[in-house]
Order: structure tokens, then C-alpha cells, then sequence
């Protein structure tokens, strides 16, 4: 499965051990990963300047994603309405890069639940169904 990880799923992947490590893991081994330079660039300032992590660690933590997974160009941008119009390019590098799923912590995301027929899913959510507890189909 083609997965695309915001920001904030990557960032919480890194800055502690949890779900979303767990996650990243998983995808990385299981599936395919997907991001894109505006997701990377991101992390990198949100993980240097928010969490003070090492600029070595950081660098490290980015080529891990680079090698392991797949940066996606940006593609049209999909035709939403949200409060951060810096989610826009985002999720038009997830649709354009073929992924089968969105996953975020952003709420304002979730509540769409979808883009362009893209499931928009928390962190739990998509471990649920990962793990076969959940209905794919299931909303809410």
C-alpha cells in the first residue's frame, strides 16, 4: 500500500517512541512510503527549531526517508477549501504520487475525511486497520 505521512506523523515518529514510530516502521517495512520536498523541508525546520533535536540526527532522520521511501513531485492542486493553505501542495503531492492513504494528527484534515476519493486518517485509525481491527470502509 502507498502511504503519505504529514508532517506531524513524522515529526511524533522521531521525537518519540509510540505509535507513530511504530507506524513509520511498519510502513517502511510493509508498504511503500510516500512524501515530498515540502513534507521534508517541514520536518526539518519544525525538528531543529520545535524540538531542538541535532541537526546530525535530523539529517539522518531525513535520508532515512529519502532512501527508504519515495519524495513525490507536486502535482495540480486538488480543489479544497482548508483553514492552512500549506496543506494544499501537500496533499497534492499524496493525490499526484498515487497514495492509497493520507495519514495526519491535523484535525481540521481528518475532518474532511477524504480528497479526491484519498482517505484522510489518524495515526490510530490506520493501525487499526492495519492491523485488521478496523473496517477500511468504516467512517467515524
Amino acid at each position: 500500500m502507498r502511504v503519505f505521512l504529514d508532517t506531524n506523523v513524522l515529526a511524533s515518529s522521531i521525537a518519540t517512541r509510540g505509535l507513530c514510530s511504530e507506524l513509520l516502521e511498519s510502513i517502511i517495512h510493509d508498504h511503500e512510503l510516500l512524501t515530498c520536498q515540502a513534507v521534508l523541508l517541514e520536518l526539518e525546520r519544525v525538528l531543529v527549531g520545535k524540538f531542538r533535536l541535532p541537526e546530525p540526527v535530523v539529517g539522518g532522520f531525513l535520508g532515512l526517508l529519502k532512501a527508504e521511501g519515495r519524495v513525490v513531485e507536486l502535482r495540480k492542486n486538488p480543489s479544497v477549501l482548508i483553514k492552512d493553505a500549506d496543506d494544499i501542495p501537500i496533499l497534492a503531492c499524496a493525490i499526484g504520487g498515487g497514495a492509497e492513504v493520507f495519514v495526519t494528527g491535523d484535525k481540521a484534515l481528518l475532518d474532511l475525511g477524504q480528497i479526491d476519493h484519498l482517505p484522510i486518517l489518524s495515526p490510530r485509525r490506520f493501525w487499526l486497520q492495519l492491523a485488521g481491527l478496523e473496517d477500511p470502509g468504516k467512517r467515524k
